[in-house]
Parts: C-alpha cells; sequence; structure tokens
C-alpha cells in the first residue's frame, strides 16, 4: 500500500530535478540514511 506512494514521490522528485526545480545533489549524501528510515518504518508497519 506504501509502495506505490514511494514511487509517486520519486517520480516527482526526479521530474523536479530534471526541470531544474529542485537539486537532488544531497542524494548522493544521504541516500543511506533514506534507506535505513524506509526499512525502520516497514519493520514498525509490519509489527501492527
Amino acid at each position: 500500500m506504501v509502495a506505490p506512494f514511494i514511487l509517486i514521490g520519486l517520480g516527482l522528485l526526479f521530474l523536479a530535478n530534471n526541470f531544474d526545480m529542485l537539486s537532488l545533489a544531497f542524494l548522493r549524501q544521504w541516500w543511506p540514511l533514506i534507506l535505513i528510515v524506509l526499512g525502520i518504518g516497514m519493520l514498525f508497519q509490519r509489527g501492527r
């Protein structure tokens, strides 16, 4: 149920980057933290 929203959000980020509305340079440094946070969120959701 969450996966479609993640894909839509990523698509919007990349689209904004292509139109120079947003710089995704921060992802080069922070992508591991983003994956960790998503994984922790999935663990807590699974525990319900």
